[in-house]
């Protein structure tokens, strides 16, 4: 059995909100490999939720960072750069959509709603990407998380289906900007997992149910299956793959009926 020895190596994880977070596992098995690791909160009223469920994987650094305010993503890094250098890894999970927007007619999508929803769930990466990239002298590699709405119609997923679609463009053109320098950008669309985030979606619930019936592994995903096809775009197994969109969804996109 192969083992993935990322000790030496530093990244920074975006998205933990509690101890159900897909980006929280990323981060446990990547701590677990030996990567040191930075993380975000988006604001000061989940400070101390993120700080209790990532103390015990000794992490390198918290910093606030609101994604709308480029200001701070670029303090973000500052501080980075000051404490570690290189930087090899970027974990995007970043996403949100007003509640009211996930649900309904797409059609009644306010311009508010689809401006905020794309701001934050979208260009972050190319933000976020701007800055850690000059940070990454040795190589490296930035993933994201998306989802299959991005490709076909979710009912409810709605305006952050539109989000993922753009977000899954944009992985491709990092990728083609930044192969150069040695950083490889790309994305894992995972089926339906129990978060907090995610039961904020109307019908939800039947997702979970629905996805057993028609995957061909005839299950649902766990969190940890994701965390591992994440450990693996973020480490040297998988230097010859940039600008993929990889599923972890138990087959579930290859059925059309």
């Amino acid at each position: 059995m192969y083992t993935i020895d990322l000790n030496g190596k530093t990244g920074l994880v975006t998205g933990v909100v509690n101890k159900y977070s897909i980006s929280l596992h990323i981060a446990r098995k990547l701590h677990e490999a030996g990567m040191g690791l930075y993380y975000t909160y988006a604001n000061q009223s989940l400070k101390e939720r993120v700080e209790e469920v990532v103390t015990e994987l000794d992490p390198l650094g918290l910093f606030e960072c609101d994604v709308q305010n480029e200001d701070m993503v670029k303090g973000v890094f500052r501080e980075i750069s000051g404490k570690t250098d290189p930087l090899h890894a970027l974990v995007h999970s970043v996403a949100f959509a007003p509640r009211e927007e996930l649900g309904g007619n797409f059609v009644n999508t306010t311009r508010q709603g689809f401006l905020t929803a794309l701001e934050i769930s979208s260009y972050s990466l190319i933000s976020l990407t701007r800055h850690a990239a000059p940070l990454m002298k040795d190589g490296g590699s930035i993933m994201a998380m998306t989802y299959i709405a991005s490709q076909v119609v979710i009912p409810g997923y709605n305006v952050m289906a539109i989000a993922k679609s753009a977000l899954e463009s944009i992985i491709r053109y990092l990728a083609y900007d930044l192969g150069k320098n040695r950083i490889r950008v790309n994305g894992i669309s995972a089926g339906p997992v129990n978060t907090l985030s995610a039961r904020g979606i109307k019908g939800f619930t039947k997702m979970l149910e629905y996805y057993p019936q028609k995957a061909p592994l005839g299950r649902n995903i766990t969190a940890n299956e994701v965390g591992d096809a994440a450990l693996f775009l973020l480490s040297p197994m998988s230097t010859a793959i940039t600008g993929e969109v990889i599923f972890v969804d138990a087959g579930y996109h290859i059925v059309g009926m």
